[in-house]
Formats: structure tokens, C-alpha cells, sequence
């Protein structure tokens, strides 16, 4: 009776199953672990979409949750595209269009490569600029900029799991050429230049006053050499900073020691 009810699932039916499959990416990092990352993540995300695709066959069920079982990893906020991504193809090869072999081939690469490029144009740019920005809007004295500002990125986050998620579901694999288009990566890479005016200005506002020009300098001097250093590889980034602030907070003392010696 199980099967017979399962094999009568209708289109609202499996709607309900992939809306289920998109609210579970939420807590995709909750089973994380070191052996295989986010898989079981990845699994209990995909399970009511998989359920609903194989329904009436479970043989086919437990092949599809072994596709995914092994190690995932990714930038969370892909998992949703993922997600959708997978599901597609595991209606593919429900249908008889997709040969079930050919997924192990592409599935990793494609999660490895959108984390890639999820650290580099979320962690690396936009997570940056979100927190330099309303620091340096507390800073001036603003109270509803930086509220508004933490409402619009969230709410433009979940704007855009929601529509990497229908893509993928739609799309497939072909969803990644209009992502392609959109230049993530170069508008990464701009984001950056913006982070770098907004560190400028969080200097300006926490620089001591009166202002001295020569340890302005001097300061962005030593920023520029222990950036040096890290992109080199002569000491980790932790290190740099640790020295870097060591240095801020003594060079009061230097610099009066320096003018009595003078």
C-alpha cells in the first residue's frame, strides 16, 4: 500500500518536495565533518527532492542517495544551486536521458569550482565590504544605515538562493552558463577596490587625532610590507597581523624615544 501511494504522487506533490529539499540547504552545515564534509548536508537536503523523483522505486532511491553520499564540499551559499542542480539531473535519469555514471564525473568538479568561486566573490569580497561598510557607517555616527544596509544584503542573499535554486531546478547543468555570464569573478575582483577605499576611510575615522601625516605614512608603509610578506609567503597572515598591531599600539613609545635621541 506504501508503494501504491507513493507511485500517486502528483506534481504538487513533488512542488512540496523540492520546496522541502530548498528550506533543508538552511542547515546543510549542521552534519558537518572530516571525513565527508558536508555530505550528509548535501543528503538530508536532497532527500525529499529524491523521494519524490524515484517514488514507487526504491532500488532507484538507494542508487540515487548513494550519488551522494561520498564527500561534498562547497560554499554554502551554492548549495541551493547545487541542490537544484542535482535534482534536475536525477529527474534526467529517472526519465531515461541521463546516464547515471556520467553525474560522478561532473558533480565534484562543478561543487569544487563554484566553492572556489564562492570564497573568492562572497567570503573574499562581498562579506568584507558588508562589514567594513557598516563599521565605518557606526564609526560616523550612523544607527539606521547599517540596520538597512545588513537588511538589504540578507534579504539580496535569499533573493538569490531563491533564484540559483529554480534555475538549477529548471536547468541543469546548462543553469552554469548564465552564471558564467553574470562575471562573478571580475565583480569580485572590483568589489575588492571598494574594500580598499572603505579600509582607507576606517583608518581616517580611527586614526588618533591631532593627525600626523609622517605616521600616516608610516603606517600604511608597514601595511603595504607585511601585505608584501603575506602574499610572498614569508609568514602567514595571522602572524602579520599579530606583529602589525603590536607595532601600532608600541610605536607611541618609539616615537618619543626617537625624539629624545633627537
Amino acid at each position: 500500500m506504501l508503494e501504491k501511494s507513493l507511485h500517486g504522487l502528483g506534481a504538487e506533490t513533488r512542488a512540496m518536495a523540492f520546496l522541502r529539499s530548498f528550506v533543508r540547504c538552511y542547515l546543510a552545515g549542521a552534519g558537518f565533518n572530516t571525513r565527508g564534509m558536508q555530505n550528509i548536508g548535501l543528503i538530508y537536503a536532497m532527500l525529499p527532492g529524491l523521494r519524490a523523483v524515484h517514488h514507487g522505486d526504491p532500488a532507484a532511491l538507494k542508487a540515487a542517495c548513494k550519488r551522494y553520499i561520498g564527500h561534498y564540499q562547497s560554499h554554502p551559499f551554492w548549495t541551493p544551486c547545487l541542490v537544484g542542480i542535482f535534482l534536475h539531473v536525477e529527474t534526467a535519469i529517472a526519465a531515461g536521458r541521463f546516464p547515471a555514471k556520467m553525474l560522478a564525473k561532473v558533480k565534484d568538479t562543478t561543487a569544487y569550482t563554484l566553492s572556489a568561486l564562492g570564497d573568492s566573490v562572497f567570503a573574499g569580497s562581498l562579506l568584507i565590504f558588508w562589514a567594513l561598510l557598516s563599521i565605518c557607517l557606526l564609526l560616523s555616527g550612523q544607527t539606521a544605515a547599517p540596520m538597512l544596509l545588513g537588511c538589504g544584503f540578507f534579504a539580496a542573499l535569499q533573493a538569490f538562493r531563491v533564484y540559483t535554486f529554480v534555475g538549477g531546478l529548471r536547468q541543469g547543468f546548462k543553469f552554469l552558463e548564465r552564471l558564467k555570464r553574470l562575471d562573478l569573478i571580475n565583480w569580485g575582483r572590483r568589489v575588492k577596490y571598494a574594500n580598499a577605499l572603505l579600509l582607507l576611510w576606517l583608518w581616517i575615522l580611527i586614526w588618533p587625532r591631532p593627525f600626523d601625516r609622517w605616521e600616516w605614512l608610516g603606517g600604511v608603509a608597514a601595511l603595504l610590507l607585511f601585505a608584501r610578506f603575506v602574499r610572498t609567503g614569508v609568514m602567514s597572515r595571522a602572524f602579520a597581523a599579530a606583529i602589525f598591531v603590536v607595532a601600532i599600539d608600541r610605536f607611541p613609545l618609539v616615537e618619543q624615544w626617537i625624539r629624545g635621541l633627537l
